[in-house]
């Protein structure tokens, strides 16, 4: 059997060089040998090693420095110490892996000269991430969306994940009628984080419940959000609320309704790379316009929120 990449990748040239993010896991190591059949060959397969898992984790950049080794494909391969920089930065466990994740990927980037980097995020994945940001409360119905683009150390790279309309179970079937191989992460069933515990426990006792597949009909519930989203964002979009510097201009936001105000300062956040915008921080955000009194909002990863001269913008602690 063969599985399907999502119909907007494969409108992309194959000449053309992706980093690939691969951690030796069944999506990846699946992700990878769907593309060599398709033709995409000229990859970088990028792997950081967390540190979080000993032996296993070295287990698991051999895998990928082999797979590379098979295929003929250039590789990187980085460590870092997780626990040291969640002590460093004050972050949790998936906010520091995730932003070493990105610097990790800016270096590939750079190092390749190639801003696409492909991930392997699933339909699965999908509606984990769904019902993960409905239940933080930030911005409802919310999952990931086929192309992202994220500005990493002042570079722009394009975050491309063409398995998001597949399901796990394609993809397993996938890998046992290739007969790949590929290496298991434990940890994933574990419920050390959030995210493991939604997959493994609150998904299947929901589905348990209502007697069906609750995933499908998360994605298709998010589908609709996703419609009337964009309905509100061609409204938003006549209102210009930058200045050139790109800044956000508080009395054009002040006209706004307070949920367009929530919106536009979400997806201003989350041009800028901001990560875990949960409703408690949109609020804090909303005080700037509301409270003469604030100036400054912490944000997640050490920068802040800030109104000055009647802008609100992102500032880091180096500015």
């Amino acid at each position: 059997m063969s599985l399907s990449l999502h119909s907007d990748f494969l409108k992309l040239p194959n000449t053309e060089r992706y980093l690939l993010g691969i951690s030796g896991g069944r999506d990846s190591v699946a992700l990878l040998h769907l593309l060599l059949e398709k033709g995409y060959h000229h990859l970088v397969l990028c792997h950081l090693n967390h540190g979080m898992r000993g032996e296993e984790s070295t287990k698991d950049a051999q895998l990928v420095i082999d797979l590379a080794d098979t295929h003929q494909l250039p590789s990187e391969i980085q460590y870092c110490d997780t626990s040291e920089l969640m002590k460093e930065y004050g972050e949790s466990m998936e906010l520091a892996a995730r932003n070493a994740r990105h610097r990790f990927f800016h270096h590939c980037a750079v190092t390749y000269s190639c801003p696409r980097l492909l991930l392997a995020h699933h339909a699965d994945d999908q509606a984990e991430t769904i019902l993960f940001n409905l239940l933080r409360g930030s911005r409802g119905l919310r999952g990931m969306s086929f192309q992202t683009e994220h500005k990493i150390n002042n570079k722009t790279l394009t975050f491309y994940r063409p398995l998001l309309n597949t399901n796990r179970s394609s993809i397993n079937n996938y890998l046992e009628d290739k007969n790949i191989y590929y290496r298991d992460d434990a940890t994933n069933t574990q419920p050390v984080a959030t995210r493991n515990r939604l997959r493994n426990e609150a998904i299947p006792l929901l589905t348990s419940i209502m007697g069906r597949d609750i995933s499908s009909a998360i994605l298709r519930a998010e589908e609709t959000c996703n419609l009337n989203e964009m309905a509100v964002r061609d409204i938003l979009a006549t209102h210009r609320l930058k200045d050139p510097q790109g800044r956000l201009f508080t009395p054009k936001l002040k006209e706004l309704h307070p949920a367009l105000q929530r919106m536009a300062i979400h997806d201003y956040l989350n041009e800028h790379s901001i990560a875990d915008i949960s409703n408690r921080l949109l609020t804090e955000c909303l005080n700037l316009l509301n409270d003469p009194s604030t100036t400054k909002i912490n944000l997640p990863g050490g920068s802040f929120f800030r109104r000055k001269e009647k802008r609100l913008f992102i500032e880091t602690s180096k500015s």
